[in-house]
């Protein structure tokens, strides 16, 4: 299964090897917004910028926006006020600024260039005119080696104020594309560039395979003007008014879900039967409302062994919703304790018999994990995340041993699922549900009955390198 197949076709079919670049621009390219826009808040916000260097900051880029400043001066008036401060400062600050913002942020169709490429074999990397502070941290999240933007000058760990010369910005981003095709034998005629603006120009005419990704208007022109193939990428940045209704839709989804869980529980006399009906159908109405498409491989072993704790990979806070959809009915979940607190769902999920934990008190954690034994005694599969917590990113997390320890001490299997893509609809952080294209790859069941205490570090490890063969397939 691939989601962004279409997207990709073009590179797939392309030359292969190192000697092929693939070039991407950070803003409004790989990052729906400005980096710089979001390191200037989180530093006024906690206190670490001075009215004076905010004023001095915008009459800077006032100047530079009128065009009365080159870059090369915008970037020496921005980055005076860093004279005398470590550069480690900008460092935690930079991954502090990508983990609480900037991560959810990276558009999941530019994820898929950048992974297309890297299968391709080619030679990739980040060219901005922005600093490494802000460009790094999305370069090791997206595995892209080669990091060209505009240094600030250093002097035993501490900024001078000035900045390095040539800055990556027109002009020098095609110098220094040229100087590392130069030192790894690329042939820029066989090379893409991807960006947003058309003050990078220079480079987009230096390669032979431009490629202009949410362009602005000037781009956009000159892009129809010479025929190059213009994509525009809607899945992150500011909401539209069909993501925000159908995001209110997979709320209010619930109420006719309740009804028919109402209507079934009485009928049948069951409060079991009531929880499969609201379960089944609000998986399913709301899935569709929120505009995803959930494919499904290895469908077969959702129903082979029940019960069976089934363990996913927790990329989004839509993750829960997508096990209902998969599991249907017979089930219960864990969940961290701040969820039984929550208006709509902490009843609900309370109701169904969800187990609530408190991830910081470890103890406690584990005693609290006894319900879950007994459910799945009684003949109720488990849905858990061992990563405990949702990922910024794709990446995939370390595992910890509650949802195996429950199975062992249950005696049933673990059915691992891997959502490829789940992040594409809710990232961390995110409020909106936007629509995507979901890929859940289901596992065969792996018994537990002979496992021991002593091999289940080795038994984890070998359910996550499952995870990680899926995920990178």
């Amino acid at each position: 299964m691939a989601v962004h197949e279409r997207l990709t076709r073009e590179i797939r079919r392309g030359p292969k090897g190192p000697k092929v670049g693939a070039f991407f621009d950070l803003d409004q390219t790989l990052l729906a917004g400005f980096s710089a826009s979001a390191f200037i808040q989180r530093r006024l916000l906690s206190g670490r910028m001075s009215p004076r260097e905010l004023v001095e900051s915008g009459l800077g880029a006032l100047s530079f926006g009128l065009g009365r400043t080159g870059f090369s001066g915008f970037m020496a008036t921005f980055t005076a006020a860093y004279r005398g401060m470590a550069e480690s400062v900008l460092e935690e600050l930079g991954e502090e600024v990508f983990e609480r913002q900037l991560a959810a942020q990276i558009y999941p169709e530019s994820r898929a260039l950048v992974r297309a490429h890297q299968e391709m074999g080619h030679t990739l990397a980040v060219v901005s005119s922005a600093t490494p502070y802000q460009v790094a941290p999305f370069a090791r999240d997206l595995d892209i080696p080669h990091v060209l933007c505009t240094r600030l000058e250093v002097e035993n760990g501490i900024f001078t104020g000035g900045v390095e010369h040539p800055t990556c910005y027109g002009e020098g981003k095609a110098i220094a594309v040229c100087e590392l095709a130069a030192g790894h034998d690329l042939n820029l005629d066989e090379s893409y560039f991807y960006s947003d603006s058309h003050e990078d120009l220079p480079l987009l005419d230096e390669v032979g395979r431009p490629r202009p990704l949410n362009p602005n208007r000037r781009l956009a022109q000159i892009a129809k003007e010479r025929g190059w193939p213009v994509r525009r990428f809607r899945s992150r940045g500011t909401p539209s008014a069909g993501d925000l209704a159908r995001t209110g839709l997979v709320y209010a989804s619930l109420l006719p879900s309740l009804w028919a869980g109402v209507a079934a529980g009485i009928v049948n006399r069951s409060r079991r039967e009531a929880i499969n009906m609201v379960a089944s159908v609000w998986g399913d109405l709301a899935t569709s409302l929120a505009g995803i498409d959930v494919r499904v491989e290895g469908e077969e072993h959702l129903w082979s062994q029940r019960p069976a704790v089934f363990t996913f990979n927790h990329q989004s806070g839509i993750d829960a919703l997508l096990m209902i959809k998969l599991l249907r009915r017979d089930m219960t979940g864990v969940g961290k304790q701040d969820l039984r607190w929550n208006p709509v769902f902490g009843p609900l999920f309370a109701a169904a018999g969800v187990v609530f934990i408190d991830r910081a008190d470890t103890a406690r954690a584990i005693e609290a994990l006894a319900p879950a034994v007994e459910a799945l005694r009684q003949g109720r599969s488990l849905a858990i995340a061992p990563e405990g917590t949702r990922s910024l990113t794709p990446r995939l997390g370390r595992f910890k041993k509650g949802a195996f320890h429950i199975a062992m001490q249950a005696g049933v299997p673990i059915v691992p699922v891997v959502f490829r893509n789940a992040l594409d609809a809710l990232p961390k952080h995110g409020v909106v549900v936007r629509p995507a294209t979901i890929e859940a790859v289901v596992l065969p069941p792996v018994e537990t009955r002979d496992w021991v205490r002593e091999n289940l570090d080795a038994e984890i490890e070998a359910i996550r390198q499952r995870y990680l063969q899926v995920l990178e397939g």
